[in-house]
């Protein structure tokens, strides 16, 4: 690991962090076992998004680098090599923490240049994995945003958020607080090959329905919907209809895409669970990182046609309380997906 790379020197302003605030742990405890954390002080922690990334949202926080929910399509795993880190095994169990979150955040948002935009957070990686429940950033990053009034979303993948909801409930009474939960499928035996590290499908729409019981609205990212593995008519039906009894106020499908970085972790992974689908995976995302266009539209239409069915409909622009979905930054506006929007 060279943590040179974003330490102060020739890197100038883009450095992120001094390498001497670099503290590395290795937590022997089964929740944590195989996990190495990388302790930092952030130089900053609001991100602006690239212009050219077409997400719906502008501002973003990060407590986190790398995931322990070891996702194996995760569109995240490049960012890992710009650290010199492995984007598979290492993008899964070397987690950076920005030690500093709450405190950095709460002087980014009091400087006279920030006009209370809108932040979306886990649109990169989960602020609710595991390592959450030891650093506990959380509560001071939504405290912060909480004591500005500044409108926020979250996207998560984790039940911890759960820990939090008397600040999400507060938070929501001055600004606008989007929540949404990812829950791609409730095959089981596929969660538990594809997202080993995150609580179950069920287990994250029963959060659902405790937000919603709370008074915070939640809508589910209906992602990844993956093909030949997750998108059969049954499939669809089962997992529309669980997050329809969850109480969701949404549903919002998004079909795979594989990404550098993603692509390589995911072919490997399905050369070895499903290697008579490599073929097929080649000659679907023949065109680049995104399925094609009329399967995309095919899906959203299936999927929709099913939350019509169980009462429940896909997000709509301008409704409150939807927080945006993760990395869909580059696919053709015309592919028919439909997009959580942001308050």
């Amino acid at each position: 690991m060279r943590w040179e790379n974003l330490s102060e020197g020739p890197a100038g302003p883009a450095a992120l962090f001094g390498a001497g605030a670099v503290v590395t742990r290795t937590i022997d405890t089964p929740e944590f076992r195989g996990i190495t954390f990388h302790e930092v002080r952030a130089r900053s922690i609001v991100n602006r998004v690239p212009g050219a990334s077409r997400m719906p949202f502008e501002w973003t926080v990060n407590p986190y680098r790398g995931c322990s929910h070891a996702c194996v399509y995760c569109f995240a795993r490049k960012t890992h090599s710009y650290l010199d880190l492995d984007t598979g095994l290492g993008f899964d169990s070397q987690i950076v923490v920005k030690t500093n979150a709450p405190e950095l955040l709460r002087r980014e948002l009091a400087a006279p240049r920030w006009t209370g935009a809108h932040i979306a957070m886990g649109t990169n990686v989960d602020c609710y994995q595991r390592a959450e429940g030891r650093y506990r950033l959380m509560p001071g990053i939504i405290e912060a945003l909480r004591d500005r009034a500044n409108p926020f979303s979250i996207l998560t993948k984790g039940t911890l958020i759960l820990r939090d909801l008397p600040l999400l409930r507060e938070a929501a009474e001055v600004t606008e607080v989007g929540i949404s939960v990812s829950v791609g499928f409730t095959d089981t035996a596929l969660w538990r090959t594809v997202e080993p590290g995150t609580p179950s499908p069920a287990a994250r729409l029963n959060a659902v329905r405790t937000l919603t019981d709370a008074g915070i609205e939640c809508g589910v990212l209906m992602a990844p919907v993956i093909p030949f593995l997750g998108d059969s008519p049954a499939q669809l039906r089962a997992t529309v209809r669980a997050v329809a009894e969850s109480g969701a106020t949404s549903v919002t499908p998004l079909v795979l895409h594989l990404r550098p970085g993603a692509r390589e972790w995911f072919t490997a992974w399905l050369g070895e669970h499903h290697p008579h689908l490599v073929e097929r995976y080649e000659r679907m995302y023949a065109g680049g990182s995104y399925a094609p266009t009329w399967y995309q539209r095919m899906i959203t239409r299936q999927v929709h046609e099913l939350a019509a069915e169980f009462g429940i409909g896909p997000a709509r622009r301008g409704a409150a309380r939807k927080a945006a979905g993760p990395g869909h930054p580059e696919g053709p506006a015309s592919a028919g997906a439909t997009r959580l929007t942001l308050l």
